[in-house]
């Protein structure tokens, strides 16, 4: 419940907010849909009434920070990416000036893919990594970590050695290219310049759409004044507030619809992206890449059972520990998973990797799967029938789009100016 029993106030910002919500609610129209009253009441609430991010989670990087860098510092604070602060900027620069754009694990896969790429064919990646730099020169090399394409870069084959040797992560790891390069070269793989940025007078409404038909997977809420970010709002963190809001009546007049009638999962199943356990683990992040999804299934031999789930962020352990692949010819999926799981057991680190695979049914409730996805921290749920065959999946923006619509003409010239998204730049 949002409320305790016994309790005259809600138990977290994140109800309290709820609680607005609940007396919008009460006061809407009653020839109003459902759809049409949580419309209008996310519209009346500012995006500034959303919690702060924790501390913890959020975190802004110099544009001078090294790739490495960046990935332990985003696997510390367990976030998908960090706004780029340009070390060069003045002092009085405004806030569009005052960063590049986002660093992710999106782009850095996207990074990983061309070095891995660039290798195919090669004798020696040494000679390779120093033929970036020298042989093709520096315009090309740029064009790599910003996720352009260039003639030279070959595909990922599944048989490749590049994609199943784990002496290419070693090597890379250790090269000078994956400590020197800077996330200032890679925070090109960004879909606005330098993102799209919302103002704290901006409506819930908007923020909500923004997350689900865009796309998005967190918004930056820029302060005019101070020219800084003053929240990052993240997919995760509107579902937190969901749960948070279990009890009150608007919530559960829709949490309580089960999965098919609210028509989910939104893929059908010959539509899903899948990589098989025998497949490299490269190949796991390549499909993310082409298909712009953040997570895929690992399935068995029979093609439609589900054994595991590799997802966007995963990459941080081919890169802070490679050396847990030393005992593998080759790392396929199946190799990745059982050895990531061994590495966070020894360590007693929580991750969702060591919870197996989360799988639903279309009968359960949405508010069934969003307390599981809040609880577990996870970004997707597989739907599976009662043999273990995968029907779908459910992701966090696929709930969010179930909360709110958007009107005839609802964002006007919102989007004027903003880039387009650079081909082959993002996962």
């Amino acid at each position: 419940m949002a409320v305790e029993e016994g309790e005259s106030t809600p138990r977290s910002p994140e109800a309290k907010l709820g609680m607005q919500v609940e007396d919008l609610w009460d006061v809407m129209e009653p020839q109003l849909s459902p759809t049409e009253k949580l419309n209008a009441c996310f519209e009346s609430i500012p995006v500034s009434s959303f919690p702060s991010a924790p501390s913890s989670e959020f975190i802004e990087m110099k544009s001078d920070t090294t790739v490495a860098e960046a990935v332990k510092l985003l696997a510390r604070h367990k976030v998908l990416g960090a706004p780029v602060v340009d070390v060069s900027a003045p002092e009085d620069a405004s806030w569009i000036d005052r960063y590049l754009g986002i660093v992710e694990f999106a782009g850095i896969v996207v990074w990983i893919l061309h070095q891995s790429e660039n290798v195919e064919g090669s004798s020696s990646f040494e000679s390779t990594l120093n033929s970036i730099e020298g042989d093709v020169g520096p315009a090309v090399a740029a064009a790599a970590v910003s996720g352009m394409s260039s003639p030279r870069y070959k595909s990922i084959h599944p048989d490749s050695p590049t994609a199943t040797c784990g002496k290419f992560f070693e090597t890379l790891t250790a090269s000078e290219l994956y400590k020197n390069t800077k996330v200032g070269d890679i925070s090109g793989s960004f879909r606005w310049a330098p993102f799209l940025a919302l103002q704290k007078a901006n409506s819930f409404l908007t923020m909500l759409l923004l997350l689900s038909k865009y796309r998005m997977k967190s918004i930056p809420v820029v302060d005019l004044g101070e020219a800084k970010i003053d929240n990052i709002i993240t997919q995760s963190a509107v579902i937190h507030m969901l749960q948070e809001c279990a009890g009150l009546h608007w919530f559960e007049s829709w949490g309580n619809k089960k999965l098919f009638e609210l028509g989910l999962p939104l893929m059908k199943t010959s539509s899903m992206v899948k990589v098989h356990e025998d497949e490299p683990v490269l190949q796991a992040f390549k499909l993310m890449r082409q298909n712009g999804v953040g997570g895929v299934p690992v399935v068995g031999s029979d093609g439609n059972k589900a054994v595991g789930n590799i997802s966007i962020r995963d990459i941080q352990f081919l890169l802070i520990a490679p050396g847990i692949y030393k005992d593998y010819r080759s790392i396929t999926t199946k190799h990745f998973l059982t050895a990531v799981r061994s590495y966070l057991e020894e360590r007693h680190n929580e991750s969702p990797m060591l919870s197996g695979m989360v799988t639903c049914r279309r009968s359960d409730t949405l508010k069934e799967i969003i307390a599981k996805l809040d609880a577990m921290k996870i970004h997707r749920i597989y739907v599976a029938d009662e043999a273990g065959n995968l029907e779908g999946v459910i992701t966090l923006r696929d709930i969010i789009s179930k909360l709110v619509h958007e009107p005839r003409g609802y964002f006007g010239d919102f989007f004027d100016g903003v880039l387009p998204l650079p081909a082959n730049s993002r996962v």
